[in-house]
């Protein structure tokens, strides 16, 4: 594996973080495996401009960084919103007959249904929240971010629609893992299994302690991603079965 060029990780953040939340992950996702975190305006300038409004305008503003050039494998991982994100960038490659990732992960995130209701401040914040204190530094974090947290709901409706019609090109049939955290009511490992209507690939999960901001440090999510990204880089190199 080290003359072959390592699997670029394209990273997608959740609501309201930049990419320093994929800071040190080079460190601990092993050989052959490369983090490229994306930046994306819901990380960079929604707290203080216009969010993307449109599906496309988000597509403009994340496609030029993971646009294939070459033969080398690539994955994305999205966490939360990110992981719609994810999953909108890859059918777009698809249908743009571009080559597409050999794996497909997606974090802390339902997989997207028809448009609900609406749910006030305390709701939202209960719900991401749970029983972290108001006065904590996660909790001041939470308030503060409740302004981008609205903006990214608006954009995943509109991704959610987006994304359940069907593709020209047909089902993405990209290898996908999704992983779900033990404590996050937003996203429970339950809901993780509607992920598996999203590709005709191979589809795995996996169950992390914690809440929805897992990917916040620590480092058993990166060595997992690591691993998976091998795999499926073994996968993509298998010969296509005959018929």
């Amino acid at each position: 594996m080290s003359d072959e060029p390592p699997v670029r990780l394209y990273c997608f953040a959740h609501s309201g973080n930049g990419v320093s939340v994929f800071d040190g992950w080079a460190a601990h996702t092993g050989p052959g495996v490369e983090p490229v975190p994306v930046r994306l305006p819901a990380a960079t300038a929604w707290p203080t401009g216009p969010a993307p409004a449109t599906r496309q305008a988000l597509l403009n503003a994340t496609l030029p960084q993971v646009t294939p050039t070459g033969a080398a494998p690539y994955a994305m991982y999205g966490h939360g919103l990110g992981a719609v994100i994810a999953l909108t960038v890859a059918q777009a490659l698809t249908e743009a007959r571009l080559p597409g990732p050999c794996l497909l992960a997606v974090g802390a995130c339902a997989p997207p249904t028809p448009p609900g209701g609406h749910i006030s401040d305390h709701d939202l914040l209960h719900q991401l929240g749970g029983h972290i204190p108001p006065a904590s530094d996660e909790g001041v974090f939470l308030r503060a971010m409740l302004p981008v947290l609205r903006a990214d709901l608006e954009l995943a409706r509109s991704l959610h629609e987006a994304a359940r019609r069907p593709l020209s090109t047909g089902p993405l049939t990209t290898p996908l893992l999704v992983v779900a955290s033990q404590s996050n009511p937003l996203a429970p490992p339950a809901a993780a299994d509607g992920w598996h209507a999203w590709t005709k690939g191979p589809r795995w999960q996996r169950t992390v302690p914690g809440h929805h901001f897992f990917v916040r440090g620590g480092r058993q999510l990166p060595r997992l991603l690591g691993r998976a990204c091998r795999v499926a880089r073994r996968l993509a190199q298998e010969p296509a079965p005959a018929g």
